[in-house]
């Protein structure tokens, strides 16, 4: 079974973070939501593999229970 990379694994990480700011620049909360859901579903298309992905969305689903204790 393949696995998710979680170990950075960016050329630059900061130029990416700088990247994904300055496309959400000026953009209403609509329109970044958007954005963001093309990029996941390009992103995805790129990864390919079910399984990597199923581990992804497990891991990114974690945030509403690691949230929800502060509320």
């Amino acid at each position: 079974m393949s696995t998710l990379n979680l170990d950075s694994n960016f050329s630059d990480a900061d130029a990416f973070y700088a990247a994904l700011a300055d496309i959400h620049r000026d953009r209403t909360p609509e329109a970044s939501e958007q954005i963001n859901a093309r990029l996941i579903l390009l992103l995805a298309n790129q990864v390919g593999d079910q399984a990597i992905l199923e581990q992804a969305l497990a891991i990114a689903g974690q945030i509403d229970s690691e949230t929800d204790h502060d509320k």
